[in-house]
C-alpha cells in the first residue's frame, strides 16, 4: 500500500514538473515576443527619424534659402547637423537590428540593448547644445535679414516650432528609454530563471 502511494506521488510530481516546464516555455516565448516587439518599435522610430533628418536637407534649402532668404551657410550648417543626427541614429539602430538577437545568448543581447540605451541617453549631451546653437543661428539670420529687428512672424513661428519640436523629441526619447528598460528587465527576468 505504501508503495502504491509513493508511485502515485511520483506520477503526480512528474505531471506537475511537466506542467511547470511547459509554463516556463510559454512564459519564455511571451517575454521574448514582447522584447522583439519593443525592439521593432524602437527600430521603426529610428527609421522615421533618419528619414526625417535626410528629408530636411532638400527641404531646408527650399525653405531657408529660397523661400525665406537665409544664408547658404545656414543651410549647409543645418544639413551637416541633420546628417550627424541621421548617422548617430543609424549607428544606434545597428546595435539593436540583429534579427536573431533575442533568440541567442540573452546576456549578450542585454549588453547590446544596454549599450544602445546608454548611447541614446548620452546623445542628449550633444543634441541639446547643438539645437540651442542652431536656434541661436536661426535667430541671428532673422535679425540680420530684418536689419536688427526680431518683430517678425518667422521668429515667433520658430519659437513655437521649437517648443513643439522639443516636446515631441523628449516624448520620443523617454518612450524609447522606457522600451529599452523593459527589454533589459525582461532579459534579467529570463536569465535569473
Amino acid at each position: 500500500m505504501y508503495e502504491n502511494e509513493l508511485n502515485e506521488m511520483r506520477q503526480q510530481m512528474a505531471i506537475l514538473k511537466n506542467k511547470l516546464d511547459r509554463q516556463e516555455i510559454v512564459n519564455d516565448r511571451i517575454i521574448r515576443r514582447s522584447m522583439k516587439r519593443n525592439v521593432g518599435n524602437i527600430k521603426r522610430r529610428y527609421y522615421f527619424v533618419i528619414a526625417l533628418a535626410l528629408l530636411m536637407i532638400p527641404y531646408g534649402y527650399w525653405a531657408f534659402v529660397k523661400l525665406v532668404g537665409f544664408s547658404f551657410a545656414f543651410w549647409v550648417g543645418t544639413s551637416i547637423f541633420m546628417l550627424i543626427c541621421a548617422g548617430a541614429t543609424y549607428y544606434n539602430c545597428l546595435i539593436v537590428s540583429d534579427a536573431n538577437m533575442m533568440h541567442r545568448n540573452l546576456v549578450d543581447a542585454g549588453k547590446k540593448v544596454a549599450r544602445a540605451k546608454k548611447f541614446d541617453a548620452d546623445w542628449l549631451f550633444f543634441g541639446i547644445p547643438s539645437v540651442i546653437l542652431w536656434f541661436g543661428w536661426f535667430v541671428y539670420e532673422i535679425y540680420k535679414m530684418n536689419k536688427g529687428s526680431l518683430d517678425e512672424g518667422l521668429f515667433w513661428g520658430g519659437v513655437v516650432g521649437g517648443i513643439i519640436g522639443a516636446i515631441a523629441g523628449f516624448r520620443i526619447h523617454f518612450k524609447t528609454q522606457r522600451q529599452y528598460q523593459e527589454i533589459i528587465d525582461n532579459i534579467e527576468e529570463l536569465t535569473e530563471e
